[in-house]
């Protein structure tokens, strides 16, 4: 096989892999009525199942972006590609909701994995084809997007066919056939580090990921009103744990969030910000609509994945274009049309307070396609220009943590809106929040440069 060939082999695995953590993230979208409907759960309290994985992934992306860089990408994609087959593997034989949750954070922990290791594969792929670095990275972005866009659809026809229980099996021959071909066609690691284990656990900030986790679940307690006789407490400790989680950030190295390196590259501190901001309004809709779907207009889980088909359709079909016009334009210009979209596209989904009517549903998941293309293509393409060869391990899995902040802040959102009932009223509300968050997105946008200060 010749090494344009083997490259691109190699790309296509790793692209599978990078693929699993959007896909897992979106597919449960259109089993949370089922589960509640299984294990007898409120609306607040099944978000946990996409909460646990966000909060797993948002902690392990930049840790594992370190390791990437320190001992090998190849290596650390193998491992995690092994633990996602394992876990899938056993958690359809969970007996309650808390092990389900524990399964979606190993999930989330194997697959944490495989974006920093791609993103640190890319040069060497591309020196190894003779090609630009934008081709295989084009690619893998390509294959996040799609597979955050088709998971409704998949999750849906999955759950409907087979049960909640098969969004975990389907995982296992993906993650399985990306661990064989990384393993065979991809470039060896380069001579990395080989320190003991202790010196490993030592230089992983510990104490800083477990500050970052427990003031995220604190605050998000406090907001979701899980213990109501204790909520302001728990709202106080949360915000005690990010004071010392800053502080902690500051003087340790090398930190598990590196916030001087964001400090001082502007460029790179506004993109993270727009990335989580834009998120926080594309999972409103990504997991509000399709319960909105399915308890307000009774539609069956396989009927709200096919209804969520025009947005994968659109994100797949405009990411080409979406790379010509980054080429041509340049990142921040098709960054600001993408958010300037995401304004529009929110606004519209108002439409669905008055009529939930299939072509209607249809249209709007196809325009939400637009901006979720554009936006994650260009942020990719920005955050490889912002950041210097060394750091790029650490500053995709960076990327990914504000992507699920953004999410995580979604889950929250949805959990409060429609705690009073899943209605085209509290739609429209969301709708509202929508609207406000985009135009920071879009704000923000407009602030950023292409070049890193």
């Amino acid at each position: 096989m010749s090494t344009t060939s083997r490259t691109g082999v190699a790309v296509a695995a790793l692209s599978l892999g990078t693929a699993l953590n959007p896909l897992n993230s979106s597919m449960i979208a259109v089993a949370l009525v089922v589960l509640r409907a299984d294990f007898g759960l409120d609306v607040a309290t099944v978000t946990w199942v996409i909460t646990a994985f966000y909060l797993t992934s948002a902690a392990a992306q930049p840790l594992m972006g370190r390791l990437a860089d320190r001992f090998g990408p190849r290596r650390l994609f193998i491992l995690g590609m092994a633990v996602v087959a394992v876990t899938c593997a056993l958690a359809p034989f969970a007996p309650n909701f808390a092990l389900l949750c524990v399964a979606r954070a190993f999930m989330a922990l194997g697959t944490a994995t495989a974006y920093p290791s791609a993103i640190v594969m890319v040069g060497a792929l591309a020196r190894q084809a003779k090609m630009k670095y934008s081709r295989p990275l084009g690619r893998i972005q390509m294959a996040n997007t799609a597979a955050a866009a088709v998971g409704p659809v998949v999750g849906g026809l999955l759950v409907s066919l087979v049960g909640w229980q098969a969004l975990f099996l389907v995982n296992v021959p993906l993650a399985l056939a990306a661990l064989i071909i990384v393993r065979r066609y991809a470039p060896a690691d380069e001579d990395r580090e080989r320190g003991r284990a202790s010196e490993l656990l030592r230089d992983s900030d510990i104490p800083g990921i477990l500050a970052f986790l427990g003031a995220l679940v604190l605050i998000m307690m406090a907001l979701l009103n899980v213990l109501p006789d204790v909520r302001w407490w728990l709202l106080g400790g949360g915000t005690l744990l990010t004071v010392l989680f800053v502080w902690r950030e500051l003087r340790f190295a090398p930190p598990f969030l590196d916030l001087r390196m964001l400090g001082r590259n502007r460029p790179l501190l506004l993109l993270y910000l727009g990335f989580a901001v834009f998120n926080g309004v594309y999972y409103l809709a990504f997991f509000g609509l399709p319960q909105l779907l399915q308890e307000a207009a009774g539609y069956d889980p396989g009927i709200v994945g096919l209804l969520m088909l025009p947005l994968a359709a659109i994100s797949v079909l405009a990411t080409p274009f979406a790379v010509r016009a980054i080429d041509r334009f340049g990142v921040r210009r098709v960054l600001i049309a993408g958010a300037g979209v995401l304004v529009v596209a929110s606004g519209m989904t108002w439409l669905l307070t008055a009529s939930l009517a299939v072509p209607l549903v249809l249209t709007l998941t196809a325009l939400l396609g637009v901006p979720y293309c554009v936006v994650n293509i260009a942020s990719s393409q920005g955050l490889y220009m912002s950041t210097r060869p060394q750091e790029r391990g650490v500053a995709a899995g960076i990327y990914q943590t504000f992507r699920y902040l953004g999410a995580i802040t979604a889950t929250v959102l949805i959990g409060l809106f429609y705690g009073s009932g899943v209605n085209q009223a509290n739609w429209g509300l969301m709708v509202l929040v929508m609207l406000g968050l985009g135009a920071v997105a879009f704000v923000v946008t407009l602030l950023w440069r292409e070049k890193a200060a």
